[in-house]
């Protein structure tokens, strides 16, 4: 992937690193279910957005004796990339379609971060908070992502940046608002055709809308990399990652879709570069 061809963008925060507190219920303690997780790779890959909120609308206070975040120049370089062709791409998308794409801002930090959904530590991964509208991505991320899930390549960790993205579009067309609403009425959020899996397959194929109107615009994808993205995806299925974990698979559990859905998901999206055709909440997920 030749990302130098994606130009800058101004929207790049570099926080402080320091010891971010749990999220939900104002910094309460993260459920069994992530803990299963993080027993198993770390941290969380693609945290469900939702369940980031906390319950009473509180943000968390700024951490303190925090110290600067040290960012690699290259990997900033190459984080403000690919953020300025997603900002690029929706623009468009959202101009065609008579509407005005609001750019999210992409928080760089080390070891914790408060947002406006609570606070955060390494262990959680990249996430999107709809209170700041904003992305969160810890420096060292992209080596965990190279270390745990075998997933190296430009265009796997442009992947993950695009499908956090992809949860802003869902801010921004309001699936934000009719997922908290339905989760508040008591639909079901986890499950196989839960309410959760069905929103994180919808950032899945946006993440592959978003690759089909880049490599229209700058023609920087090379042999291999849609693989790469390919591959990061099938290493993050609910299957998958509960068979390593647990050693069998529980549908009732699943958060975020299963292998085969997650990569179907993003196929869809960069075959044809059309979000209509992201309706993962019609039919079977």
């Amino acid at each position: 992937m030749d990302w130098r061809k994606g130009g800058s963008s101004s929207n790049i925060e570099v926080g402080s690193s320091g010891g971010g507190r749990g999220f939900g219920g104002g910094g309460g303690r993260m459920g069994i279910g992530g803990l299963i997780v993080l027993a198993l790779i770390g941290w969380v890959f693609f945290k469900n957005p939702l369940a980031l909120l906390d319950q009473g609308g509180q943000s968390s206070a700024p951490t303190e004796n925090s110290t600067p975040t040290q960012v690699d120049p290259q990997q900033k370089a190459f984080v403000s990339a690919i953020l300025h062709s997603t900002e690029q791409s929706w623009g468009a998308i959202f101009q065609a379609r008579g509407a005005t794409y609001i750019e999210p801002k992409l928080h760089l930090f080390s070891g914790g971060v408060d947002t406006a959904c609570g606070g955060a530590g390494t262990a959680v991964g990249p996430f999107y908070c709809p209170g700041d509208q904003k992305v969160y991505l810890d420096v060292a991320f992209f080596q965990q992502l190279q270390d745990e899930l075998q997933s190296s390549g430009d265009f796997a960790r442009a992947y993950v940046i695009a499908h956090e993205i992809g949860h802003h579009v869902q801010k921004l067309t309001g699936v934000f608002d009719k997922v908290d609403a339905a989760r508040r009425r008591g639909a079901p959020m986890d499950g196989a055709d839960g309410l959760s899996v069905r929103q994180e397959l919808q950032a899945d194929c946006y993440a592959g809308v978003w690759a089909n109107h880049s490599q229209q615009e700058l023609n920087w994808l090379q042999p291999g990399d849609i693989e790469e993205a390919l591959n990061a995806a099938s290493h993050i299925g609910d299957d998958t990652l509960q068979q390593q974990a647990q050693g069998r698979v529980r549908p009732d559990t699943f958060t975020h879709g299963t292998s085969e859905q997650r990569v179907r998901w993003f196929k869809t999206g960069f075959a044809g570069g059309d979000m209509d055709q992201c309706n993962t909440f019609a039919g079977e997920p």
